[in-house]
């Protein structure tokens, strides 16, 4: 499944299901509506929320990069370096963020599901 995040502020921000609702409930909505927005009023916390988010897993990554420096060898083996590395959380959610901000300067809300 795929959800797509609209606004007149910004081009829209297309996600797998699991990562979108993740991020939905980040910025404080249910998410199991299948349809969705972000009020203009709510845009500020939604973006500090999602601020939050990226924050946290990029300190996760950080560990998690720490780790596997100490046994490189086995991140190799097991596919998690170079290109092949996976995307986290953090690097998912930079589009939506970045829409949040784009609607906040604009004044317009964000939704999905429509």
């Amino acid at each position: 499944m795929l959800v797509t995040f609209k606004s007149d502020a910004a081009g829209d921000v297309i996600m797998f299901g699991d990562v979108a609702k993740r991020l939905i409930a980040a910025m404080g909505k249910d998410p199991a509506d299948a349809k969705g927005i972000v009020t203009v009023a709510q845009l500020p916390e939604a973006a500090a929320r999602l601020r939050v988010l990226i924050e946290e897993e990029k300190a996760r990554a950080a560990a998690a990069a720490q780790a596997a420096e100490e046994d490189e060898e086995a991140a190799r083996e097991a596919g998690h370096s170079g290109m092949a590395a996976p995307v986290n959380l953090a690097q998912r959610a930079w589009p939506l963020l970045e829409m949040l901000e784009f609607s906040i300067k604009d004044g317009v809300p964000v939704v999905w599901g429509v």
